[in-house]
């Protein structure tokens, strides 16, 4: 079966290059940018905490890509299924590949090496690829050793995790592309009482945006209490 995924219409509209709110992260932001423009080092490592924005980043740079005719792929290696040696094994190796949650491998002997070889596979054929995963190579816990070399050699980039006063302005940042607007006295209600990871933030996000539309209504804290009471 083949687990190339040149194009997934299910990615949220968010997941752009022109979305992402670097905050501290601008060097990376712009270290995958120029990787998507085919101006940058051929190969990079993405790692930092979950919900630092590593998935938005490649599935952004893999939109840009797609959208100038490009061939480019992305594919989580926490989402393939059993035996994740043989899907990784499927993958082409030319053109711009993202390999995202290089983590859920690490022990996996067979996966790590086919790892090892799509590395080289794609070495041979020219291609471009963007790793990411939680941490550093050498401390992800993969044992293969020549699979940390390979990776380790990648142009190495440490997303920072959001202070609370860019998360704010992230909210606005996407919250004006929805057409949406959220006012100071609303984001205090909101994170006093709700997780403040982005992951958390952009997915209730969303849900505001469907329920405002739904009732054309603006986002108050009357209607932010009444969302969260309908589902809690």
């Amino acid at each position: 079966m083949n687990w190339q995924f040149p194009l997934d219409l299910r990615w949220p509209p968010h997941q752009r290059m022109d979305a992402f709110y670097p905050g501290p992260n601008e060097t990376v932001l712009r270290e995958v940018a120029a990787w998507s423009a085919d101006e940058a080092q051929a190969w990079l490592f993405v790692h930092g905490a979950v919900g630092t924005g590593k998935s938005h980043l490649l599935i952004a740079a893999c939109r840009a890509l797609m959208e100038t005719g490009q061939d480019a792929r992305y594919v989580s290696l926490a989402s393939l299924p059993a035996p994740r040696a043989e899907a990784i094994a499927s993958i082409a190796a030319g053109g711009f590949i993202a390999i995202d949650d290089v983590q859920a491998i690490a022990g996996e002997r067979e996966a790590e090496r086919a790892l090892f070889d799509l590395y080289n596979r794609a070495r041979g054929a020219g291609a471009r690829m963007l790793f990411a995963a939680t941490a550093s190579p050498s401390e992800l816990g993969i044992t293969l050793l020549d699979l940390v070399s390979r990776l380790s050699a990648c142009t190495q980039c440490a997303l920072r995790p959001l202070d609370d006063a860019s998360r704010r302005a992230m909210l606005r940042l996407l919250a004006g592309r929805m057409g949406l607007k959220i006012n100071d006295e609303v984001l205090d209600w909101w994170f006093a009482r709700q997780p403040r990871d982005p992951v958390s933030l952009v997915a209730l996000l969303q849900r505001i945006d469907r329920a405002a539309l739904a009732a054309q209504r603006r986002v108050t804290i009357p209607f932010l209490r009444e969302l969260l009471r309908e589902s809690a």
